[in-house]
């Protein structure tokens, strides 16, 4: 809802940009219309390669973390308030005392929050209400040293994770049943879709036959904490669109326990594509490994893509699905 509250804000003259600078853009969503703002001017940050990818496909500059000085920034709060908390203060770095800083979120991902621990600060921000949202603006000052970011942080079992990443307080139980119900074959050459931060890989690497392991993880932060959590010379990493990413050669096997959600609504699409991407990197009898929500009705997919599928073991909170045998596109078609 950033375009409705920034496009009202700007066209009713309550909010005025620089004339000129570049305008830095934190934690944008792929598919936001931006149209108005300058898009000359315009620098995404964002950390997530799908997003990363979607706005330089459309012509926009993109960076990892911000690059040198703007005029103004804009924040797109995230659901993790530390994560919001701490590009928050790298905006306000990265304008400089008395810049322009631009705060928008739904009331979901804790915008009120937001909102209140500004006013904490001595901050008295313009506030525009819409949709279910706010924007706020406000110039810029220095936010207190606890809302930088912390860098990676340890949790249970010698792991580290960093603010905003997927499980950051801890092992997932998901993935931590997953990795207890694998058996120890699981071929030579894997790949982990979807890493994280890199429990999984991890567990998978305790076993000597394992030759190679990818792990394809999209958000960065996530897979700066897996190069440290996963040091066998065995792992290779790519930060990628794990739906599109493919090996340079077939694979025996695949692990994952797919992300089902796009902020806070649940989309199994997702799931779904990780299905397909999975079936498509296999040999013709590689085998998937996948926990999934036991909600989720991922076994009509499955069968979709592998002749073989079967409840594992699980519990009244998941289920550990193996599929084998993956389909052809020509096999797929005449089913």
């Amino acid at each position: 809802m950033l375009n409705e509250r920034l496009s009202l804000a700007l066209s009713g003259g309550d909010l005025i940009l620089p004339g000129n600078g570049r305008i830095a853009v934190f934690a944008l969503r792929a598919g936001t219309d931006l149209s108005m703002l300058p898009q000359d001017r315009v620098q995404i940050i964002t950390a997530f390669k799908p997003d990363h990818d979607a706005f330089g496909a459309a012509g926009y500059d993109c960076a990892l973390v911000a690059e040198g000085t703007y005029a103004a920034a804009v924040v797109c709060l995230p659901r993790a308030k530390a994560q919001g908390r701490a590009l928050l203060a790298q905006a306000c770095v990265a304008v400089g005392q008395g810049g322009l800083i631009i705060v928008d979120g739904q009331k979901t991902d804790g915008v009120e929050s937001m909102l209140r621990d500004l006013r904490g600060q001595g901050v008295h921000p313009s506030v525009l209400s819409k949709a279910h949202g706010k924007i706020v603006w406000f110039a810029a000052q220095p936010m207190p040293s606890d809302w930088q970011a912390r860098g990676p942080q340890p949790v249970e079992g010698g792991f580290v994770t960093a603010e905003g990443v997927f499980s950051a307080d801890g092992i997932d139980p998901a993935s931590r049943l997953l990795a207890d119900s694998l058996p120890d074959k699981l071929g030579a050459t894997l790949v982990d879709l979807g890493a994280g931060w890199g429990y999984l890989a991890a567990r998978i690497l305790a076993r000597d036959s394992v030759r190679s392991l990818d792990l394809v993880e999209a958000d960065h932060a996530a897979l700066d904490c897996a190069r440290l959590n996963v040091t066998d010379p065995r792992a290779r990493f790519h930060w990628a669109d794990a739906t599109i990413w493919r090996p340079a050669s077939p694979v025996d096997g695949v692990v994952m326990n797919p992300p089902f959600h796009s902020g806070r609504a649940a989309e199994p699409d997702l799931g779904r594509a990780f299905i397909a991407a999975a079936a498509a990197m296999l040999t013709g009898q590689g085998r998937l490994w996948m926990v999934a929500n036991r909600h989720l009705p991922y076994e009509a997919t499955l069968t979709q893509h592998f002749a073989e599928v079967t409840e594992l073991t699980g519990n009244n909170r998941f289920k550990i699905l193996l599929a084998a045998r993956p389909l052809t596109s020509k096999s797929r078609s005449r089913r």
